[in-house]
C-alpha cells in the first residue's frame, strides 16, 4: 500500500490501523472515557475513538483541564480515564494536568500525537522531544516506532499506570497511526493481579504492642484509609482514641462519630492540632505527611500505608506496608479494649466547642456575604449523595474548614500540586463518572477564570452540574499571603465579567447573588434546574 494511502486514513477500509489496535486495547482494559482535542497529529487516535462503540470522547477548550479531567476521574471512580491531544504545544499543554495526577498518585493515559518520523530535527513543525518532556511526571513513558508493538505498549503503559498509581504517556507518530497492523502480530498480556499488600503478623503484633502501651493515642486517618473507614472507627472507639483526617480525607468519617475532630491540618481545629500535640502514639493511616497537614513531628507512629516509601516517617515508628482495608480489621483483632468516659466527653466538648465557632463564623446578615455563611447554606442544601469538586485559594480553604460535609457526599480536590482551574474540568468528570448524581463544583472568581472555557463543554454534553463561584473580584489568598509577608497588597485584584450572564451567554443557567437571603433559594434553583448552572456570589475580599 503507498504511503500517500496511509496518510489519508484510506488503510483503515483495508484493515485495522494502529490506531484502531491502541483504541481497542485501551477497551479491554476498561477505559471508556477520553478527554482531548483534535489536531494534525492525532487524527488517525481520533478517528478510532469515534468508530469504538465502547469508549466516549469528551472535547475539551484546552488540553491542561483534559488532563486535569482524566485525573479527577480517577479520584472519584477508581477508574482510569486517557486524554489525547497533538505533538507540540498540545503535549506541553497537558502538563500541569499531569502532574496533578502525578503528585496525587490518580491513573491516567496520556495519548500524544507526534510528528512523522521523517521529518524529525531541527525545524520540525509543532516538534519536540516528548520522551524528553514527559519523563519527569510518568511512570511509563515511551514512542510508539514499530506498528507490531502497538499491542505491547499500551499493556505496559495501562500496567504501569495502575501498578505505580501514576501518568503513562505514549507518543504516537502521525504516519504510524494510520499504518494498517494486524493486531494478532503481538498478544495481548494479562491484567495485573490484585494489588492487596498485607504485612506479617509479626509486623501487626508490633503495632498492637505499641498501641496497648500507650496512654494518649490519636488517630489520623488519611486518603489511603478511605476503603478501611468502618475499622478506622472501630479502632478509634476500641482505644478511645481521637480521629482525625487530613484535608484529602474529609468527610470520609461521619461528622456524628463521638470521636470524630476533623481535620488536622491548616483548615483544621485548635481542638484537632491539640490533642495531636499532646498524644504520645500517633495512629497514621493512609497519610500523606503533607506541609499543609503538618503532622507532628518527633511522635512514636504505628503508620500503615501502601506506598513503602512513604513508611518509618519518624525515626520510633512501626511500619506496616499494606492496604488498610487488610491491616487494620487484623490490628483491630489485637487491641485491647479500654473504658475511657472522661476523654469520651472532653472529645464532645471539643467537637461542640469547634462546631459553635463555625456557627458564630456564618454571619447571616453580612453583606458582602461571608464565606463562612456560604459554606453553613451549602452544607445545609446540598444533597446526600452530591459529588463535590472544590478549587484552590481562598474557596478551598473555607470549604476545608467551614464545609460539613455528610454520609454518602464525595468529594475531589488538587491536592499537592494545588492548582487552581482544577474544580471546573474536575466537575465535569464527576458528573461523566456518576452521571445520576449532582455535581457541584465549588470556585473561586480567580480559579473559575482560569477554566471558564470549560462551562461551554459542560452545556455541549449536556452535564448538569451546579458551579458555586465565590467572586470577590480578588486573589484573596495571595492578598492574606502578602498581607502575612509584609508586602503591600499589589496585582491581586480581578477585572471580571458578570458570571450568571456569561452562563445564560453559553446556553446554561445564571444566578446572581447579592444578599444573604438570596443564598439558598439560587442554590436550590441550580440544583432543580436539570442543566449546568452559575451561582455568582458576591463575598467578603476582607474576611481574612
Amino acid at each position: 500500500m503507498s504511503e500517500d494511502s496511509h496518510s489519508s486514513g484510506e488503510g483503515a477500509r483495508d484493515g485495522q490501523t494502529v490506531a484502531d489496535v491502541i483504541i481497542g486495547e485501551l477497551v479491554r482494559w476498561g477505559v471508556g472515557v477520553v478527554f482531548g482535542i483534535p489536531g494534525t497529529s492525532s487524527l488517525g487516535v481520533i478517528d478510532a475513538v469515534r468508530k469504538h462503540p465502547e469508549i466516549r470522547f469528551f472535547q475539551v477548550r484546552h488540553e491542561e483541564t483534559a488532563a486535569m479531567a482524566a485525573s479527577a476521574y480517577h479520584k472519584l471512580s477508581g477508574r482510569v480515564a486517557a486524554c489525547v491531544t497533538i505533538a507540540g504545544p498540545g503535549a506541553t499543554n497537558l502538563a500541569t494536568g499531569l502532574y496533578d495526577a502525578k503528585e496525587d498518585r490518580a491513573s491516567v493515559i496520556s495519548l500524544n500525537g507526534q510528528v512523522e518520523a521523517q521529518y524529525a530535527g531541527p525545524g520540525g513543525f509543532q516538534e519536540i522531544d516528548q520522551d524528553a518532556f514527559f519523563r519527569p511526571v510518568t511512570v511509563y513513558n515511551n514512542t510508539l516506532h514499530e506498528k507490531t508493538m502497538a499491542v505491547r505498549l499500551v499493556d505496559a503503559a495501562m500496567r504501569h499506570a495502575i501498578v505505580h498509581r501514576g501518568v503513562a504517556q505514549l507518543s504516537i507518530p502521525n504516519d504510524v497511526q494510520k499504518e494498517v497492523v494486524d493486531p494478532a502480530c503481538c498478544a495481548a498480556e494479562g491484567m495485573p493481579p490484585s494489588r492487596e499488600i498485607a504485612p506479617s503478623n509479626a509486623g501487626i503484633d508490633r503495632a498492637a504492642e505499641a498501641v496497648n502501651r500507650a496512654e494518649r493515642p490519636v488517630i489520623i486517618a488519611g486518603w489511603g484509609a478511605r476503603d478501611a473507614i468502618p475499622a478506622v472507627r472501630a479502632i478509634g472507639e476500641r482505644i478511645a482514641a481521637p480521629i482525625l483526617t487530613t484535608f484529602r480525607a474529609k468527610g470520609l468519617i461521619p461528622g456524628d462519630d463521638p470521636w470524630h475532630l476533623g481535620i488536622l491540618g491548616s483548615v483544621g481545629s485548635a481542638q484537632a492540632r491539640r490533642r495531636a500535640e499532646e498524644a504520645d502514639l500517633l495512629l497514621a493511616f493512609g497519610v500523606g505527611f503533607s506541609k499543609q497537614t503538618n503532622v507532628p513531628g518527633g511522635k512514636p507512629l504505628v503508620q500503615v500505608d501502601l506506598d513503602p516509601i512513604k513508611l518509618g516517617r519518624h525515626a520510633e515508628t512501626v511500619s506496616l506496608w499494606g492496604d488498610c482495608g487488610l491491616v487494620l480489621p487484623r490490628l483491630l483483632e489485637r487491641l485491647e479494649r479500654r473504658e475511657d468516659g472522661a476523654r469520651k466527653e472532653a472529645v464532645a466538648r471539643d467537637r461542640a466547642a469547634w462546631r459553635a465557632q463555625i456557627d458564630r463564623e456564618a454571619d447571616a446578615d453580612a453583606v458582602p456575604i461571608r464565606p463562612p455563611f456560604i459554606m453553613q447554606v451549602l452544607s445545609k442544601i446540598l444533597p446526600d449523595d452530591a459529588v463535590i469538586t472544590v478549587d484552590v485559594g481562598e474557596n478551598g480553604w473555607w470549604f476545608g474548614r467551614n464545609f460539613r460535609m455528610r454520609p454518602g457526599q464525595k468529594f475531589a480536590m488538587s491536592g499537592y500540586l494545588a492548582t487552581m482551574g482544577f474544580a471546573m474540568p474536575a466537575a465535569i468528570a464527576a458528573k461523566i463518572a456518576y452521571p445520576d448524581r449532582p455535581a457541584v463544583c465549588i470556585t473561586g472568581d480567580g480559579g473559575f477564570s482560569m477554566a471558564m472555557a470549560e462551562f461551554l463543554t459542560a452545556v455541549k454534553y449536556d452535564l448538569p452540574m451546579t458551579v458555586v463561584v465565590l467572586n470577590n473580584h480578588e486573589l484573596g489568598m495571595i492578598r492574606v499571603e502578602q498581607r502575612v509577608e509584609n508586602y503591600p497588597n499589589f496585582g491581586t485584584e480581578l477585572h471580571n465579567p458578570d458570571f450568571a450572564a456569561y452562563a445564560r451567554a453559553c446556553g446554561g443557567e445564571g444566578f446572581s447573588v447579592e444578599r444573604p437571603a438570596e443564598l439558598a433559594p439560587a442554590i436550590v434553583n441550580a440544583l432543580e434546574s436539570g442543566r449546568p448552572a452559575i451561582v455568582d456570589v458576591e463575598t467578603d475580599p476582607k474576611r481574612f
